[in-house]
Protein backbone atom coordinates (compact mmCIF):
# COMPACT_ATOMS: atom_id res chain seq x y z
CA UNK A 1 0.00 0.00 0.00
CA UNK A 2 1.37 3.40 -1.05
CA UNK A 3 0.64 6.47 1.03
CA UNK A 4 2.02 9.92 0.17
CA UNK A 5 0.72 11.73 3.24
CA UNK A 6 4.29 12.16 4.49
CA UNK A 7 5.51 13.91 1.32
CA UNK A 8 4.46 17.43 2.39
CA UNK A 9 6.50 17.10 5.57
CA UNK A 10 9.47 15.77 3.60
CA UNK A 11 9.16 18.73 1.23
CA UNK A 12 9.12 21.23 4.09
CA UNK A 13 12.16 19.63 5.74
CA UNK A 14 14.16 19.70 2.51
CA UNK A 15 13.25 23.34 1.92
CA UNK A 16 14.87 24.21 5.26
CA UNK A 17 18.22 23.36 3.66
CA UNK A 18 17.94 26.49 1.49
CA UNK A 19 18.69 28.54 4.61
CA UNK A 20 21.49 26.22 5.74
CA UNK A 21 24.75 28.02 6.42
CA UNK A 22 26.59 25.03 7.85
CA UNK A 23 26.33 21.94 5.61
CA UNK A 24 26.19 23.43 2.12
CA UNK A 25 29.00 22.48 -0.27
CA UNK A 26 28.10 24.40 -3.42
CA UNK A 27 27.95 28.11 -4.28
CA UNK A 28 25.81 29.07 -7.29
CA UNK A 29 26.41 32.49 -8.83
CA UNK A 30 23.27 33.58 -10.68
CA UNK A 31 22.84 36.62 -12.94
CA UNK A 32 25.05 38.78 -15.07
CA UNK A 33 26.88 42.10 -14.83
CA UNK A 34 26.04 44.09 -11.75
CA UNK A 35 22.89 42.06 -11.06
CA UNK A 36 24.34 38.90 -9.47
CA UNK A 37 23.24 36.91 -6.43
CA UNK A 38 24.87 33.96 -4.64
CA UNK A 39 22.90 30.89 -3.59
CA UNK A 40 23.99 28.02 -1.36
CA UNK A 41 23.34 24.45 -2.46
CA UNK A 42 24.01 20.79 -1.73
CA UNK A 43 25.65 18.58 -4.31
CA UNK A 44 23.63 15.48 -3.47
CA UNK A 45 20.26 17.22 -3.91
CA UNK A 46 21.24 19.21 -7.00
CA UNK A 47 22.69 16.14 -8.72
CA UNK A 48 19.61 14.02 -8.04
CA UNK A 49 17.16 16.62 -9.27
CA UNK A 50 18.86 18.16 -12.29
CA UNK A 51 20.80 16.42 -15.11
CA UNK A 52 22.50 19.76 -15.75
CA UNK A 53 23.85 20.03 -12.20
CA UNK A 54 24.74 16.34 -12.25
CA UNK A 55 26.92 16.87 -15.32
CA UNK A 56 28.56 20.03 -13.96
CA UNK A 57 29.22 18.59 -10.51
CA UNK A 58 30.58 15.30 -11.82
CA UNK A 59 33.06 17.26 -13.95
CA UNK A 60 34.09 19.38 -10.95
CA UNK A 61 34.34 16.86 -8.12
CA UNK A 62 35.87 18.26 -4.99
CA UNK A 63 39.46 17.28 -4.43
CA UNK A 64 39.36 18.80 -1.00
CA UNK A 65 36.37 18.68 1.32
CA UNK A 66 37.33 22.09 2.58
CA UNK A 67 36.80 23.60 -0.89
CA UNK A 68 33.36 24.68 -2.17
CA UNK A 69 32.23 23.92 -5.70
CA UNK A 70 31.29 27.08 -7.59
CA UNK A 71 28.76 27.15 -10.44
CA UNK A 72 27.90 30.16 -12.59
CA UNK A 73 24.47 30.67 -14.22
CA UNK A 74 24.70 34.01 -16.09
CA UNK A 75 21.63 33.36 -18.30
CA UNK A 76 19.13 33.09 -15.43
CA UNK A 77 17.71 35.94 -13.35
CA UNK A 78 18.24 35.59 -9.55
CA UNK A 79 14.51 35.89 -8.73
CA UNK A 80 13.68 33.18 -11.27
CA UNK A 81 16.38 30.88 -9.91
CA UNK A 82 14.92 31.35 -6.41
CA UNK A 83 11.65 29.84 -7.70
CA UNK A 84 13.51 27.05 -9.49
CA UNK A 85 15.51 26.23 -6.36
CA UNK A 86 12.35 25.85 -4.28
CA UNK A 87 11.03 23.43 -6.89
CA UNK A 88 14.30 21.45 -6.86
CA UNK A 89 14.39 21.13 -3.06
CA UNK A 90 10.71 20.90 -2.19
CA UNK A 91 9.00 19.69 -5.36
CA UNK A 92 6.51 22.56 -5.15
CA UNK A 93 5.47 25.04 -7.79
CA UNK A 94 2.56 27.39 -6.95
CA UNK A 95 1.59 28.10 -10.55
CA UNK A 96 -1.27 30.49 -9.71
CA UNK A 97 1.12 32.90 -8.03
CA UNK A 98 2.94 33.75 -11.27
CA UNK A 99 2.14 35.85 -14.32
CA UNK A 100 2.44 34.21 -17.75
CA UNK A 101 5.50 36.36 -18.51
CA UNK A 102 7.17 34.93 -15.39
CA UNK A 103 6.22 31.40 -16.38
CA UNK A 104 8.01 31.93 -19.72
CA UNK A 105 11.18 32.97 -17.85
CA UNK A 106 10.85 29.97 -15.52
CA UNK A 107 10.40 27.65 -18.50
CA UNK A 108 13.58 29.00 -20.12
CA UNK A 109 15.50 28.48 -16.86
CA UNK A 110 14.08 24.96 -16.51
CA UNK A 111 15.22 24.23 -20.07
CA UNK A 112 18.74 25.44 -19.24
CA UNK A 113 18.83 23.07 -16.23
CA UNK A 114 17.14 20.12 -17.99
CA UNK A 115 14.29 19.88 -15.48
CA UNK A 116 12.17 17.61 -17.67
CA UNK A 117 9.23 17.22 -15.27
CA UNK A 118 8.82 20.97 -14.84
CA UNK A 119 9.36 21.62 -18.56
CA UNK A 120 6.52 19.30 -19.60
CA UNK A 121 4.24 20.66 -16.88
CA UNK A 122 4.72 24.28 -17.98
CA UNK A 123 4.41 23.51 -21.69
CA UNK A 124 1.10 21.76 -21.14
CA UNK A 125 -0.17 24.60 -18.97
CA UNK A 126 0.65 27.24 -21.59
CA UNK A 127 -0.91 25.31 -24.47
CA UNK A 128 -4.09 24.29 -22.64
CA UNK A 129 -4.71 27.35 -20.45
CA UNK A 130 -2.96 30.33 -22.04
CA UNK A 131 -3.55 29.76 -25.76
CA UNK A 132 -4.56 33.36 -26.42
CA UNK A 133 -1.45 34.73 -24.71
CA UNK A 134 0.78 32.33 -26.64
CA UNK A 135 -0.82 33.35 -29.95
CA UNK A 136 -0.56 37.06 -29.17
CA UNK A 137 3.10 36.67 -28.12
CA UNK A 138 3.86 34.14 -30.83
CA UNK A 139 7.34 35.39 -31.69
CA UNK A 140 8.55 34.99 -28.08
CA UNK A 141 7.21 31.42 -27.91
CA UNK A 142 8.42 30.54 -31.41
CA UNK A 143 11.99 31.66 -30.86
CA UNK A 144 12.22 30.10 -27.40
CA UNK A 145 10.73 26.75 -28.45
CA UNK A 146 13.22 26.27 -31.27
CA UNK A 147 16.12 27.47 -29.12
CA UNK A 148 15.67 24.47 -26.80
CA UNK A 149 15.17 20.97 -28.22
CA UNK A 150 13.36 19.90 -25.04
CA UNK A 151 10.39 22.16 -25.84
CA UNK A 152 8.96 19.76 -28.42
CA UNK A 153 5.33 20.33 -27.40
CA UNK A 154 5.61 24.07 -27.99
CA UNK A 155 7.48 23.45 -31.23
CA UNK A 156 4.58 21.30 -32.45
CA UNK A 157 2.07 23.94 -31.36
CA UNK A 158 3.95 26.67 -33.28
CA UNK A 159 4.32 24.52 -36.38
CA UNK A 160 0.62 23.66 -36.46
CA UNK A 161 -0.40 27.29 -35.90
CA UNK A 162 1.90 28.42 -38.70
CA UNK A 163 0.44 25.83 -41.08
CA UNK A 164 -3.23 25.91 -40.15
CA UNK A 165 -3.95 29.38 -38.76
CA UNK A 166 -1.16 31.68 -40.00
CA UNK A 167 -3.43 34.74 -39.91
CA UNK A 168 -3.26 34.65 -36.10
CA UNK A 169 0.48 35.29 -36.27
CA UNK A 170 -0.03 38.29 -38.55
CA UNK A 171 -2.40 39.71 -35.95
CA UNK A 172 -0.18 38.98 -32.93
CA UNK A 173 1.08 41.87 -30.80
CA UNK A 174 4.75 41.36 -31.62
CA UNK A 175 4.27 40.38 -35.29
CA UNK A 176 6.83 42.94 -36.48
CA UNK A 177 9.58 41.24 -34.47
CA UNK A 178 9.25 37.79 -36.08
CA UNK A 179 12.32 36.63 -38.06
CA UNK A 180 12.36 36.99 -41.84
CA UNK A 181 12.45 33.23 -42.39
CA UNK A 182 9.18 32.81 -40.48
CA UNK A 183 7.55 35.69 -42.36
CA UNK A 184 8.46 34.16 -45.73
CA UNK A 185 6.92 30.82 -44.71
CA UNK A 186 3.73 32.62 -43.62
CA UNK A 187 3.44 34.57 -46.89
CA UNK A 188 3.85 31.31 -48.82
CA UNK A 189 0.97 29.62 -46.98
CA UNK A 190 -2.03 28.64 -49.12
CA UNK A 191 -4.44 28.54 -46.17
CA UNK A 192 -4.36 32.20 -45.15
CA UNK A 193 -7.90 33.29 -44.27
CA UNK A 194 -7.03 36.88 -45.09
CA UNK A 195 -7.62 39.15 -48.05
CA UNK A 196 -4.46 39.42 -50.13
CA UNK A 197 -4.35 43.16 -49.56
CA UNK A 198 -4.10 42.46 -45.81
CA UNK A 199 -1.14 40.17 -46.44
CA UNK A 200 0.56 42.97 -48.36
CA UNK A 201 -0.17 45.53 -45.64
CA UNK A 202 1.22 43.28 -42.90
CA UNK A 203 4.38 42.55 -44.91
CA UNK A 204 4.82 46.26 -45.57
CA UNK A 205 4.35 47.03 -41.86
CA UNK A 206 6.95 44.39 -40.96
CA UNK A 207 9.44 45.86 -43.47
CA UNK A 208 9.01 49.41 -42.17
CA UNK A 209 9.42 48.18 -38.58
CA UNK A 210 12.78 46.66 -39.44
CA UNK A 211 13.88 50.15 -40.47
CA UNK A 212 12.41 52.49 -37.83
CA UNK A 213 14.18 55.46 -39.39
CA UNK A 214 11.91 55.21 -42.46
CA UNK A 215 8.68 57.17 -42.72
CA UNK A 216 5.44 55.19 -43.11
CA UNK A 217 4.29 57.79 -45.64
CA UNK A 218 5.68 56.87 -49.11
CA UNK A 219 5.54 60.53 -50.11
CA UNK A 220 8.30 61.22 -47.58
CA UNK A 221 10.62 58.40 -48.67
CA UNK A 222 13.71 59.18 -50.76
CA UNK A 223 15.00 56.95 -53.53
CA UNK A 224 17.69 55.58 -51.21
CA UNK A 225 15.11 54.85 -48.50
CA UNK A 226 12.93 53.00 -51.02
CA UNK A 227 16.00 50.90 -51.90
CA UNK A 228 16.46 50.04 -48.22
CA UNK A 229 12.82 48.94 -47.98
CA UNK A 230 13.10 46.98 -51.23
CA UNK A 231 16.11 45.05 -49.90
CA UNK A 232 14.25 44.31 -46.66
CA UNK A 233 11.22 42.88 -48.47
CA UNK A 234 12.95 41.15 -51.39
CA UNK A 235 12.40 37.63 -50.02
CA UNK A 236 8.68 38.24 -49.38
CA UNK A 237 7.48 40.20 -52.42
CA UNK A 238 7.67 37.23 -54.88
CA UNK A 239 5.07 35.41 -52.80
CA UNK A 240 2.50 38.21 -52.59
CA UNK A 241 -0.35 37.33 -54.96
CA UNK A 242 -0.84 40.79 -56.40
CA UNK A 243 -3.08 39.42 -59.15
CA UNK A 244 -5.66 38.61 -56.44
CA UNK A 245 -6.06 42.30 -55.62
CA UNK A 246 -8.82 44.50 -56.94
CA UNK A 247 -7.86 47.42 -59.15
CA UNK A 248 -8.69 49.86 -56.34
CA UNK A 249 -6.57 47.93 -53.85
CA UNK A 250 -3.64 47.90 -56.25
CA UNK A 251 -4.02 51.62 -56.96
CA UNK A 252 -4.46 52.71 -53.34
CA UNK A 253 -2.15 50.35 -51.45
CA UNK A 254 0.52 49.07 -53.85
CA UNK A 255 1.22 51.85 -56.34
CA UNK A 256 2.48 54.29 -53.66
CA UNK A 257 5.19 51.72 -52.86
CA UNK A 258 5.86 50.71 -56.48
CA UNK A 259 9.61 51.27 -56.06
CA UNK A 260 9.94 48.23 -53.81
CA UNK A 261 8.64 45.96 -56.60
CA UNK A 262 10.92 44.38 -59.22
CA UNK A 263 10.63 46.37 -62.45
CA UNK A 264 9.38 43.41 -64.48
CA UNK A 265 6.71 42.58 -61.93
CA UNK A 266 5.58 46.21 -61.76
CA UNK A 267 5.30 46.49 -65.56
CA UNK A 268 3.20 43.35 -65.76
CA UNK A 269 0.95 44.39 -62.91
CA UNK A 270 0.31 47.74 -64.60
CA UNK A 271 -0.48 45.93 -67.83
CA UNK A 272 -2.79 43.54 -66.02
CA UNK A 273 -4.75 46.10 -64.01
CA UNK A 274 -5.12 48.46 -66.97
CA UNK A 275 -6.48 45.66 -69.14
CA UNK A 276 -10.21 45.68 -69.78
CA UNK A 277 -10.15 41.88 -69.71
CA UNK A 278 -8.78 41.46 -66.19
CA UNK A 279 -11.26 40.04 -63.71
CA UNK A 280 -9.53 41.10 -60.53
CA UNK A 281 -12.83 41.81 -58.81
CA UNK A 282 -13.87 38.20 -59.39
CA UNK A 283 -10.71 36.75 -57.80
CA UNK A 284 -10.96 34.89 -54.46
CA UNK A 285 -10.60 37.30 -51.54
CA UNK A 286 -8.32 34.99 -49.55
CA UNK A 287 -5.79 32.22 -50.18
CA UNK A 288 -8.12 29.81 -48.40
CA UNK A 289 -10.99 30.60 -50.77
CA UNK A 290 -8.65 30.22 -53.72
CA UNK A 291 -7.50 26.86 -52.37
CA UNK A 292 -11.11 25.70 -52.02
CA UNK A 293 -11.92 26.82 -55.57
CA UNK A 294 -8.96 24.86 -56.95
CA UNK A 295 -10.11 21.76 -55.09
CA UNK A 296 -13.64 22.14 -56.47
CA UNK A 297 -12.32 22.55 -59.99
CA UNK A 298 -10.19 19.44 -59.63
CA UNK A 299 -13.21 17.32 -58.62
CA UNK A 300 -14.56 16.85 -62.14
CA UNK A 301 -17.39 14.42 -62.69
CA UNK A 302 -16.70 11.18 -64.52
CA UNK A 303 -19.13 12.25 -67.22
CA UNK A 304 -17.15 15.45 -67.88
CA UNK A 305 -13.94 13.42 -68.13
CA UNK A 306 -15.53 11.04 -70.63
CA UNK A 307 -16.88 13.92 -72.77
CA UNK A 308 -13.48 15.63 -72.67
CA UNK A 309 -11.76 12.38 -73.70
CA UNK A 310 -14.10 11.93 -76.66
CA UNK A 311 -13.57 15.52 -77.82
CA UNK A 312 -9.77 15.25 -77.59
CA UNK A 313 -9.78 11.88 -79.41
CA UNK A 314 -11.77 13.42 -82.28
CA UNK A 315 -9.26 16.28 -82.54
CA UNK A 316 -6.33 13.86 -82.66
CA UNK A 317 -8.05 11.67 -85.25
CA UNK A 318 -8.66 14.67 -87.50
CA UNK A 319 -5.05 15.84 -87.04
CA UNK A 320 -3.66 12.42 -87.93
CA UNK A 321 -5.81 12.28 -91.04
CA UNK A 322 -4.31 15.56 -92.28
CA UNK A 323 -0.70 14.47 -91.73
CA UNK A 324 1.45 12.67 -94.22
CA UNK A 325 2.17 9.01 -93.53
CA UNK A 326 5.79 9.89 -92.74
CA UNK A 327 4.80 12.32 -90.01
CA UNK A 328 2.21 9.90 -88.62
CA UNK A 329 4.92 7.29 -88.16
CA UNK A 330 7.07 9.72 -86.14
CA UNK A 331 4.24 10.83 -83.91
CA UNK A 332 2.74 7.37 -83.35
CA UNK A 333 6.08 5.95 -82.23
CA UNK A 334 6.24 8.51 -79.42
CA UNK A 335 2.53 8.80 -78.57
CA UNK A 336 2.22 9.28 -74.82
CA UNK A 337 -1.05 9.70 -72.92
CA UNK A 338 -0.78 12.45 -70.26
CA UNK A 339 -3.59 12.70 -67.66
CA UNK A 340 -5.46 10.12 -69.67
CA UNK A 341 -6.22 12.73 -72.36
CA UNK A 342 -3.11 14.56 -73.62
CA UNK A 343 -1.11 12.87 -76.36
CA UNK A 344 2.31 13.91 -77.59
CA UNK A 345 1.09 13.60 -81.20
CA UNK A 346 -1.00 16.75 -80.75
CA UNK A 347 2.00 18.97 -79.90
CA UNK A 348 2.24 20.50 -83.40
CA UNK A 349 -0.97 22.04 -84.61
CA UNK A 350 0.38 23.32 -87.94
CA UNK A 351 0.89 20.51 -90.43
CA UNK A 352 3.51 22.33 -92.46
CA UNK A 353 5.64 23.20 -89.43
CA UNK A 354 5.98 19.79 -87.82
CA UNK A 355 8.30 17.91 -90.19
CA UNK A 356 10.67 20.89 -90.29
CA UNK A 357 11.12 21.43 -86.57
CA UNK A 358 10.72 18.06 -84.87
CA UNK A 359 14.12 16.61 -84.00
CA UNK A 360 14.94 13.02 -83.16
CA UNK A 361 17.89 11.71 -81.12
CA UNK A 362 17.36 8.22 -79.75
CA UNK A 363 14.06 8.49 -77.84
CA UNK A 364 13.82 12.27 -78.02
CA UNK A 365 11.14 14.12 -79.97
CA UNK A 366 11.28 17.89 -79.62
CA UNK A 367 9.41 20.69 -81.34
CA UNK A 368 11.61 23.67 -80.39
CA UNK A 369 15.26 22.56 -80.21
CA UNK A 370 17.43 20.48 -82.49
CA UNK A 371 19.11 17.14 -81.82
CA UNK A 372 22.38 19.05 -81.43
CA UNK A 373 20.82 21.09 -78.64
CA UNK A 374 19.43 17.94 -77.02
CA UNK A 375 22.83 16.25 -77.06
CA UNK A 376 24.39 19.29 -75.40
CA UNK A 377 21.71 19.34 -72.71
CA UNK A 378 22.31 15.66 -71.88
CA UNK A 379 25.98 16.49 -71.34
CA UNK A 380 25.00 19.29 -68.97
CA UNK A 381 22.73 16.93 -67.03
CA UNK A 382 25.67 14.55 -66.59
CA UNK A 383 28.08 17.43 -65.79
CA UNK A 384 30.19 16.62 -68.84
CA UNK A 385 32.31 18.96 -70.90
CA UNK A 386 31.54 19.42 -74.59
CA UNK A 387 34.55 17.30 -75.53
CA UNK A 388 33.67 14.48 -73.11
CA UNK A 389 32.21 11.25 -74.45
CA UNK A 390 28.55 10.66 -73.68
CA UNK A 391 28.16 7.97 -71.00
CA UNK A 392 24.37 7.75 -70.85
CA UNK A 393 21.26 8.13 -72.97
CA UNK A 394 17.99 9.72 -71.91
CA UNK A 395 14.37 9.47 -72.92
CA UNK A 396 12.50 12.79 -73.12
CA UNK A 397 8.82 12.27 -72.29
CA UNK A 398 6.66 15.23 -73.30
CA UNK A 399 4.40 16.34 -70.42
CA UNK A 400 3.00 19.64 -71.66
CA UNK A 401 3.23 21.75 -74.79
CA UNK A 402 1.98 25.35 -74.83
CA UNK A 403 0.56 25.23 -78.36
CA UNK A 404 -1.34 22.10 -77.40
CA UNK A 405 -2.30 22.50 -73.74
CA UNK A 406 -2.34 26.27 -73.39
CA UNK A 407 -0.16 28.69 -71.45
CA UNK A 408 -1.91 29.01 -68.09
CA UNK A 409 0.07 28.35 -64.87
CA UNK A 410 -2.88 26.32 -63.59
CA UNK A 411 -2.58 23.89 -66.51
CA UNK A 412 1.17 23.59 -66.03
CA UNK A 413 0.81 22.73 -62.35
CA UNK A 414 -2.08 20.35 -62.97
CA UNK A 415 0.06 18.30 -65.35
CA UNK A 416 3.59 18.75 -63.97
CA UNK A 417 3.20 18.98 -60.19
CA UNK A 418 4.96 16.16 -58.33
CA UNK A 419 7.05 15.40 -61.42
CA UNK A 420 10.84 15.47 -61.02
CA UNK A 421 13.77 15.54 -63.46
CA UNK A 422 12.02 17.86 -65.91
CA UNK A 423 13.40 19.97 -68.75
CA UNK A 424 11.65 23.23 -69.66
CA UNK A 425 12.21 24.64 -73.16
CA UNK A 426 10.90 28.09 -74.15
CA UNK A 427 10.74 29.67 -77.60
CA UNK A 428 10.88 33.47 -77.27
CA UNK A 429 8.45 35.22 -79.57
CA UNK A 430 9.81 37.30 -82.50
CA UNK A 431 13.42 36.19 -81.94
CA UNK A 432 15.82 33.29 -82.40
CA UNK A 433 16.17 32.90 -78.65
CA UNK A 434 15.47 29.61 -76.90
CA UNK A 435 15.54 29.57 -73.10
CA UNK A 436 15.24 26.68 -70.69
CA UNK A 437 16.08 25.03 -67.43
CA UNK A 438 16.53 21.64 -65.81
CA UNK A 439 14.72 20.91 -62.55
CA UNK A 440 15.78 17.67 -60.79
CA UNK A 441 13.21 18.04 -57.97
CA UNK A 442 9.40 18.09 -57.80
CA UNK A 443 7.29 20.96 -59.09
CA UNK A 444 4.70 22.17 -56.57
CA UNK A 445 1.76 24.60 -56.59
CA UNK A 446 2.34 25.76 -53.02
CA UNK A 447 4.39 28.95 -52.92
CA UNK A 448 7.88 27.87 -51.91
CA UNK A 449 11.44 27.48 -53.13
CA UNK A 450 12.68 24.06 -54.23
CA UNK A 451 16.19 23.11 -53.14
CA UNK A 452 18.45 21.58 -55.80
CA UNK A 453 22.22 21.50 -56.17
CA UNK A 454 22.37 20.29 -59.77
CA UNK A 455 19.77 22.39 -61.56
CA UNK A 456 20.77 24.71 -64.39
CA UNK A 457 19.30 27.20 -66.86
CA UNK A 458 20.44 27.90 -70.41
CA UNK A 459 19.82 29.81 -73.61
CA UNK A 460 20.44 29.20 -77.32
CA UNK A 461 20.65 31.99 -79.88
CA UNK A 462 21.58 30.73 -83.33
CA UNK A 463 24.94 28.96 -82.78
CA UNK A 464 25.70 30.60 -79.42
CA UNK A 465 24.67 29.20 -76.05
CA UNK A 466 24.90 30.13 -72.35
CA UNK A 467 24.89 27.64 -69.49
CA UNK A 468 24.27 28.90 -65.96
CA UNK A 469 24.37 26.47 -63.01
CA UNK A 470 22.72 27.12 -59.66
CA UNK A 471 24.81 28.90 -57.03
CA UNK A 472 22.16 29.30 -54.30
CA UNK A 473 20.67 25.82 -54.11
CA UNK A 474 18.04 26.82 -51.52
CA UNK A 475 16.29 29.10 -54.06
CA UNK A 476 16.97 27.00 -57.16
CA UNK A 477 13.32 26.43 -58.11
CA UNK A 478 10.41 28.87 -57.70
CA UNK A 479 7.10 27.13 -56.97
CA UNK A 480 3.88 29.14 -57.12
CA UNK A 481 0.42 28.45 -58.49
CA UNK A 482 0.46 31.85 -60.24
CA UNK A 483 3.67 31.08 -62.16
CA UNK A 484 4.63 28.65 -64.88
CA UNK A 485 7.93 26.74 -64.69
CA UNK A 486 10.32 29.22 -63.04
CA UNK A 487 13.90 29.08 -61.81
CA UNK A 488 15.63 30.98 -59.02
CA UNK A 489 14.46 34.16 -57.41
CA UNK A 490 14.26 35.88 -60.81
CA UNK A 491 16.65 33.97 -63.11
CA UNK A 492 14.02 32.52 -65.46
CA UNK A 493 10.44 33.47 -64.68
CA UNK A 494 7.30 32.64 -66.66
CA UNK A 495 4.05 34.23 -65.60
CA UNK A 496 0.89 35.65 -67.10
CA UNK A 497 -2.71 34.55 -67.08
CA UNK A 498 -3.06 32.73 -70.38
CA UNK A 499 -0.14 33.71 -72.56
CA UNK A 500 3.02 33.89 -70.40
CA UNK A 501 3.41 37.47 -71.55
CA UNK A 502 5.46 38.40 -68.50
CA UNK A 503 8.61 36.33 -68.79
CA UNK A 504 11.91 37.77 -67.68
CA UNK A 505 15.46 36.78 -66.70
CA UNK A 506 17.45 38.58 -64.03
CA UNK A 507 20.49 36.98 -62.40
CA UNK A 508 19.96 36.07 -58.76
CA UNK A 509 20.21 32.40 -57.75
CA UNK A 510 22.29 31.17 -60.71
CA UNK A 511 25.86 31.88 -61.80
CA UNK A 512 25.06 34.25 -64.65
CA UNK A 513 22.24 35.70 -66.67
CA UNK A 514 21.14 33.71 -69.71
CA UNK A 515 19.94 36.83 -71.56
CA UNK A 516 21.88 39.97 -72.46
CA UNK A 517 18.88 42.15 -71.61
CA UNK A 518 16.45 42.06 -68.69
CA UNK A 519 13.40 43.20 -70.66
CA UNK A 520 10.14 41.28 -70.47
CA UNK A 521 9.72 38.68 -73.21
CA UNK A 522 6.70 36.93 -74.72
CA UNK A 523 6.50 33.16 -75.12
CA UNK A 524 5.73 31.79 -78.57
CA UNK A 525 5.68 28.18 -77.36
CA UNK A 526 7.07 26.08 -74.56
CA UNK A 527 7.49 22.42 -73.62
CA UNK A 528 8.18 20.51 -70.43
CA UNK A 529 9.71 17.05 -70.74
CA UNK A 530 10.39 14.47 -68.06
CA UNK A 531 13.85 12.98 -68.35
CA UNK A 532 14.50 9.30 -67.66
CA UNK A 533 17.12 6.74 -68.51
CA UNK A 534 16.55 5.31 -71.97
CA UNK A 535 15.71 1.61 -71.47
CA UNK A 536 17.03 0.89 -74.95
CA UNK A 537 20.37 2.58 -74.31
CA UNK A 538 23.54 0.67 -75.17
CA UNK A 539 25.54 2.56 -72.50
Amino acid sequence: MYDDKFLPILSQDLLKNLNDDKYYDTIIEVGNGSYVKLFRGHMIILSCRSPYFQRILSANEKKNYETLVKISLPNILPEIFQIILRYIYGGIFPLKEYEVSDIIKILKAASELNLEELINYLQTFLIENETNWVEQSFNIIYQMSFEYNCLSNLQKFCTELTSNEPEKIFKSINFTSIPEKLLVSLVQNDHLRMDEIQVWEHVLRWGLSQNPELSHDPMNLSKNEFNILENTLQQCVPFIRFYNLTSDEFSDKVLPFKRVLPKELYKNLIKYFLSNNNKSNDRPRSRYDEFKNVNLESQMSEKFKEDFMIEETEKITQLEFEMTSENKQIIQSESVMTEGTNMSAECGKKESRMPETISKMGNIYLNIITSKHAELITRWIDNLEITDELTSSYEFKLLICGSRNGFSPQKFHKICDNKSRTLTIVKVKDSNEILGGYNPVLWKSKSSYGTANNSFIFSFNNDAHILSRVKNEHTAILNDSSYGPSFGNSDLILFGNNSYDGGYCKRSSYEKSIRKIEDTFFVEDYEVHQISEDPCSIF
